[in-house]
């Protein structure tokens, strides 16, 4: 684990895993230009990592003489320091409902997701197929919102678009087969997503 001592102040240190998580922070960081350093941990946490985030968990930021270790939290800041490739609109009425459709989409569908992917060892095969016939039927029924603007109902990629990009890249390991007959507009929006340079860069 790299010691942020040994890191210049003006750098930032990013702990992370190949998780979902870790994966948006990468793009969030890749879309802002920001320059990092990426120390890659895998399912073993080293102790001094406790000392930057008390809940030992990944991914975790540490910035000059601080950590951040909630992907919002890491975001707001992000969004607030760099002010370069804004991905929040220039309005207090616009921003506010970018965070509340980025709430829908933390609360609805990545709620499903992650009970796909953080507990697919442990979950009850019932509770597993429930989550994932759900989350496959939201996306099917909304898949037409996505065929109407570039990004997720914005004609500029934003945070939204950050949420959704790393989750749609995990469909497979979901178990989530789209029907590209009913889902085209999505299909259609993932591909654009993944061509991006900065997800491109994430792959790395």
């Amino acid at each position: 684990m790299i010691d942020p001592k040994d890191i210049p102040d003006s750098q930032i240190v990013l702990y992370a895993d190949d998780g979902y998580d870790s994966h948006v922070v990468r793009l969030l960081l890749a879309e802002k230009k920001v320059k990092y350093y990426l120390s890659l941990l895998d399912s073993e946490r080293p102790e001094d990592l406790r000392q930057l985030n008390p809940y030992n968990t990944i991914p975790v930021l540490v910035h000059r003489d601080f950590s951040l270790y909630e992907l919002n939290v890491i975001f707001e800041y992000l969004e607030d320091r760099f002010h370069g490739h804004k991905l929040l609109p220039d309005t207090p009425k616009q921003k506010a409902l970018q965070r509340q459709l980025a709430w829908r989409i933390q609360n609805d569908w990545l709620k499903l997701g992650r009970i796909l992917l953080t507990h697919k060892d442990s979950i009850n095969p019932q509770q597993a197929k429930i989550a994932n016939q759900k989350l496959s039927d939201a996306l099917v029924t909304l898949s037409p919102i996505f065929g109407q603007t570039n990004y997720f109902m914005s004609d500029e990629f934003g945070w939204c678009d950050v949420l959704l990009g790393a989750m749609l890249y995990r469909l497979d390991e979901m178990q989530i087969e789209l029907p590209t007959h009913l889902c085209r507009p999505l299909l259609e929006y993932q591909k654009r997503l993944f061509e991006r340079d900065s997800f491109i860069q994430t792959m790395a």
